[in-house]
């Protein structure tokens, strides 16, 4: 359980002017059943901030789900009150990175790991928000998985 904080003008564009509340919640759960995991999360919108419940199968799908929500334009926090049916509940506040001017995976893979040619593990944990190892942009979010 958390509150977690996005760069609200950043990610991507989902919603239209003129969505209302539920309209905007819909999207942001068809996002999640377009990349196959988030299945049966609640999700509220109230102005830039989405509130997240339900259960998701292990911590990995609840990063995924977490950072799915807050890389949409607009959001700007989440509120975490996801639940993980197998295994341990852990802090998820220490997994993420949020990409500075100048990063790119591999240097921030030479930062969190030691080791430059680990971005892949960086890249995997991020699909399919990314697309390709060199499409990050400035203010995303992105999950760093322990190794």
């Amino acid at each position: 359980m958390g509150l977690f904080s996005f760069i609200k003008d950043a990610g991507a564009k989902l919603f239209s002017s003129g969505d209302s509340k539920e309209e905007q919640a819909a999207k942001v759960v068809n996002e999640f059943k377009k990349y196959n995991f988030g299945v049966g999360i609640n999700c509220i919108v109230e102005g830039s901030t989405v509130t997240l419940s339900g259960e998701v199968s292990d911590l990995n799908e609840k990063l995924k789900v977490l950072t799915t929500a807050g890389n949409i334009e607009g959001v700007e926090k989440v509120v975490d009150q996801l639940t993980v049916a197998q295994g341990e509940e852990v802090p998820v506040e220490t997994n993420f990175y949020d990409v500075k001017p100048g990063d790119n995976l591999s240097k921030i893979a030479k930062e969190m790991y030691g080791d430059p040619n680990k971005y892949p593990i960086i890249f995997e944990a991020n699909q399919p928000m990314l697309k390709h190892p060199d499409k990050i942009y400035v203010g995303q979010k992105l999950v760093i998985p322990s190794i």
